[in-house]
């Protein structure tokens, strides 16, 4: 029986926030849950995907799990009422259909921002997980490097990859063209960047991720609730400032990121009246009602930038990306199919070993019987002629295996050689040398 490649999905398109945030995985918790699959289950290759907008478990058998491994993910959460959580979850039950969602996954036609950039390496790091737990083997090896490989081609060959699709990237991928990774314009200047933001909702918090993945780390964050402000600091190794001392934090400050709830402006003229700015600030409103005045532009060295400058830069990227959707998945359907030509070769190889296994017993067995009459000079050129003649005798059978393979049609002829050779007898491993 086969082993069969597949999974289940608990994603952004299936569920709310609420509930992606109950079953989200750490990585320790994402490793723990790797163990557990192999103890429970007998999973030999698996992969556990848990971002903020998706948690997927992949794995091999030769059994459909899906509804139990959703089960006991659910429980491991500290949920008990697991069936109240099951059609949250989507199942794929074919290997063909878990492949290709693995494959969308991994470049970003399934994230919230299409595209999205930050996918790839959340799965290497997963990947990295399984083969670090001895749970990748042949198959999910091979699987990933393709994966890893489309993913190099959609970045080339496509602009799929092409600039900022969502608004708080959009607005870090501004800062660094504005100020560079040092904290002066056109990249020149010893230090990086200081970056003020103020206000933490979902736009804040989501800049923060940004911020934090670009690597830029003099943040200051300001927010009306600390304990969130704290929060978010105390993941990323950011500071935390009072609201009570923007001004100074604004002085302080190259670029002031504003998302903040307010009926009228809170970052005004006057705030900023004892401003002195020898160098260029940069602030960036992403706030709807507006939470920074524009008449700050009329103090020197500053620049605004509000939310549809920023959301036309996000439109434009995500339009670009939207029209090579087609590219994509034609590059996608490339590599799976030459991926399944591989994995379906992979399932008539143990075929394969066990026939020339079988077939090199024969040989030897037939040597054996006229070694003794033989010199060592004849010896050494009858194994060579029978080693040739076994070669030949392989060669038909091992390509119509291949050929069926790509047909979907190698069971057949799997059994047909298994009775005619008595393969069951026959050890699947490769270790016969023919030449």
């Amino acid at each position: 029986m086969h082993d069969f490649f597949q999974s289940i999905s608990l994603s952004h398109k299936t569920a709310p926030l609420a509930v992606r945030e109950l079953i989200a995985l750490n990585e320790d918790e994402s490793k723990q849950f790797l163990i557990k699959l192999r103890e429970f289950f007998g999973a030999s290759e698996s992969l556990v995907i848990s971002t903020c907008n998706r948690t997927e478990v992949y794995y091999t058998s030769p059994q459909n799990l899906n509804r139990e491994i959703a089960r006991l993910l659910l429980t491991e959460k500290g949920i008990t009422s697991t069936e109240d959580y099951l059609p949250y979850f989507h199942f794929f039950d074919t290997q063909a259909e878990s492949v290709r969602h693995l494959f969308e996954v991994c470049t970003g036609l399934h994230s919230q921002v299409v595209g999205d950039m930050q996918i790839p390496n959340q799965v290497k790091q997963a990947y990295q997980w399984s083969a670090d737990l001895d749970m990748a083997g042949p198959f999910l090896h091979r699987l990933m490097h393709t994966i890893f490989f489309t993913n190099k081609r959609v970045a080339q060959e496509t602009s799929f990859r092409d600039g900022a699709a969502s608004v708080s990237y959009a607005a870090v991928e501004l800062i660094e063209e504005l100020v560079g990774t040092t904290g002066c314009p056109a990249g020149h200047g010893p230090a990086t960047p200081s970056v003020l933001v103020v206000g933490l909702g979902e736009i804040g918090a989501d800049i923060c991720e940004n911020l934090a993945a670009r690597k830029l780390n003099r943040i200051t964050l300001c927010n009306r609730t600390r304990s969130k402000a704290d929060a978010l600091a105390e993941k990323h190794a950011f500071r935390v400032a009072d609201m009570a001392d923007l001004t100074e934090e604004i002085a302080k400050a190259d670029v002031i990121i504003a998302s903040v709830l307010v009926e009228k402006p809170l970052i005004t003229t006057d705030l900023l009246a004892g401003l002195n700015s020898l160098t260029f600030k940069y602030f960036i409103d992403l706030s709807v009602p507006r939470s920074i005045d524009t008449n700050i532009e009329q103090i020197p060295g500053v620049l605004l930038y509000n939310i549809d400058h920023i959301r036309n830069r996000a439109d434009e990227a995500l339009s670009r990306r939207m029209a090579s959707i087609p590219q994509v998945e034609a590059i996608i359907d490339q590599s799976i199919a030459d991926f399944n030509d591989w994995s379906r070769e992979m399932v008539v190889s143990p075929t394969i070993n066990k026939f020339k296994n079988a077939l090199e017993q024969i040989r030897k067995e037939e040597i054996a019987r006229h070694l003794k009459n033989m010199t060592a000079e004849e010896s050494e050129k009858v194994d060579k002629i029978t080693r040739s003649i076994m070669q030949k005798i392989m060669k038909s059978p091992v390509l119509q295996l291949k050929a069926a393979c790509k047909r979907g049609e190698a069971d057949t002829l799997i059994d047909v050689l298994t009775d005619l050779f008595d393969l069951e007898k026959q050890p699947a491993d490769a270790s016969q040398n023919f030449h």
